[in-house]
């Protein structure tokens, strides 16, 4: 039984997400004590009660603590069973954080997993739904057929929002080296609003204040804008570069650095957008090749196929990541902090 501390690093949820993913990818058992210990409200919340249900349907798994608000889960998976399964968050909890439990073992399984899943597509504290597919599913396209179709967005507080997800996984253990930033090829971006919102223009209006900021770069810029009929009112806009190091862009080794802003009361569009551009561009500038946000979401993939990264920023997310992944797969992280990079470097 691996037994893991809720309060390392970052101290979230994060752990809690990692070790089941990890968990149902390699059938190993696990506890975790103080969950959440130092959030505002501590313990499991919905997001994570029913990222926990999933799997246990999905490995058939033994599981104790699985209540909201619960500080402490044990875990014990049998094998994962591809399938087709629906999930309801019931609230506007994080999709795209559920997701980081399911999405190991759903790339190394035997078969096709479909997921249709319910909650919160753009909300505070994790990836909106575009980053998601934009920026993070592009570097997985060597190892499955990947679908990812949002249907509804749903916006804080009532959610709803709904996706469809499903992985046809091929037999590819490439490693990921994501060590050259390359030459920046061009630039697109998504800005989304609630239907309410049209007749004040805000996508358009985030759209074209980043596209004016990012002209800076002197490189293509292509920013779509979608109007959602939704529950609550929202808006969002996320942006990602494109590089190569040769003369085209490889979409199944890509270089992609992502970027994303949700919309604020009392702050305009155009605001909202230039937060959004400058992060890019402060992204672009740093040399590396992954960015500060799927730094963490890579550390599992690392761990299992190998490789190295450099990236734009170690946060205590990457940290707790690392730490957890080398309790379930016996291997030894090296992290560089003055040159950005991390390496698997050996087995245990």
């Amino acid at each position: 039984m691996i037994e893991l501390d809720g309060t390392y690093e970052e101290g979230g949820g994060q752990i809690v997400r990692t070790a089941l993913g990890l968990s149902a990818f390699t059938g190993k058992a696990f506890t975790v004590a103080n969950i959440r210990q130092g959030r505002k409200e501590p313990g499991l919340k919905k997001q994570h009660l029913e990222a926990v249900r999933a799997l246990q349907k999905l490995c058939n798994a033994k599981v104790e603590g699985a209540e909201l608000g619960s500080q402490s889960i044990t875990f014990e998976p049998t094998t994962f069973k591809p399938q087709k399964l629906e999930i309801d968050i019931e609230t506007a909890g994080s999709i795209t954080l559920l997701l980081q439990s399911l999405i190991v073992p759903m790339i190394f399984a035997k078969k096709k997993t479909t997921l249709i899943i319910k909650g919160g597509t753009d909300v505070s504290h994790s990836m909106p739904a575009d980053y998601f597919k934009y920026v993070f599913l592009p570097h997985l396209n060597k190892y499955g057929n990947i679908e990812f179709k949002i249907i509804k967005r749903g916006y804080y507080p009532k959610g709803n929002g709904m996706v469809e997800f499903s992985i046809s996984p091929k037999e590819n253990k490439q490693q990921i080296i994501l060590v050259e930033q390359g030459k920046l090829s061009h630039i697109k971006g998504v800005a989304h609003a609630s239907a309410r919102l049209q007749k004040r223009n805000v996508a358009e209006r985030m759209a074209e204040a980043a596209r004016l900021e990012l002209q800076k770069l002197h490189s293509p810029v292509n920013i779509e804008t979608h109007y959602s009929e939704t529950l609550s009112d929202g808006a969002g806009i996320t942006l990602w570069s494109l590089h190569s190091t040769t003369d085209e862009v490889d979409y199944l080794n890509p270089i992609i650095l992502g970027a994303d802003k949700l919309g604020e009361l009392k702050v305009s569009a155009e605001d909202v957008a230039l937060v959004c551009a400058k992060q890019l561009i402060e992204e672009i500038n740093s040399h590396a090749a992954v960015d500060r946000h799927l730094t963490d979401n890579l550390i599992p993939l690392v761990g299992i196929v190998g490789g190295k990264i450099k990236v734009s920023e170690i946060s205590k997310h990457t940290l707790a990541n690392i730490y957890v992944t080398e309790k379930f797969l016996d291997v030894k992280f090296n992290v560089d902090f003055n040159k950005k990079e991390i390496s698997v470097v050996r087995q245990q």
